[in-house]
């Protein structure tokens, strides 16, 4: 059975850097990334919804842009759930938030740097304005993807994380992380 693929691949008119779509979003955090349609799923609703079927995948065959970005944040959810998972007493609703919030915004390596993990399936930004630009933007994703997966840990009302999300902290998609 095939790993899912975003279904924004053939979205047109899509700023790519290197050979990675900047794909619209629904956010309330500043930056970048263009504003998507509140009525149709964004890249980040798509990640949420796919990422532990594909979580359990070894091999992804990569279709188009938005596939590169959708790996990008799987690998993102599994890093934060690995960050959520290593704490000594499962994380309240607002630690969680913190402990996210601080690792979206964290430094991190882009496609074309020396510690990125997929360099050899990215092309590296044009030039320095694309690259910081690319950086830029993916911060702004992590960070709405941190505080949209926030709600989906404790939409049971709780108080402690899903443990049907918890369960995938040790999964790695691809057998890479970030």
């Amino acid at each position: 059975m095939p790993a899912y693929h975003s279904s924004l691949n053939e979205l047109p008119d899509v700023r790519q850097v290197g050979n990675m779509a900047c794909l619209p979003i629904k956010t309330r955090i500043r930056g970048p990334a263009p504003i998507a349609d509140p009525n149709t799923a964004d890249i980040i609703d798509e990640t949420l919804d796919l990422f532990r079927a594909n979580s359990l995948f070894r091999n992804f065959e990569i279709k188009g842009a938005a596939d590169r970005e959708l790996i990008v944040l799987i690998l993102f959810v599994s890093d934060c759930l690995a960050k959520l998972g290593a704490a000594r007493a499962p994380p309240s609703q607002i630690e969680a938030q913190k402990m996210l919030n601080t690792l979206a915004v964290d430094q991190f390596a882009v496609p074309g740097d020396v510690g990125f993990p997929l360099n050899a399936h990215y092309a590296p930004p044009a030039g320095r304005a694309d690259s910081e630009f690319l950086r830029q933007y993916l911060t702004q994703v992590r960070q709405e993807l941190a505080a949209r997966l926030i709600e989906r840990l404790y939409a049971d009302g709780t108080g402690k994380p899903s443990k049907w999300w918890m369960s995938f902290q040790k999964r790695r998609f691809m057998h890479r992380a970030l």
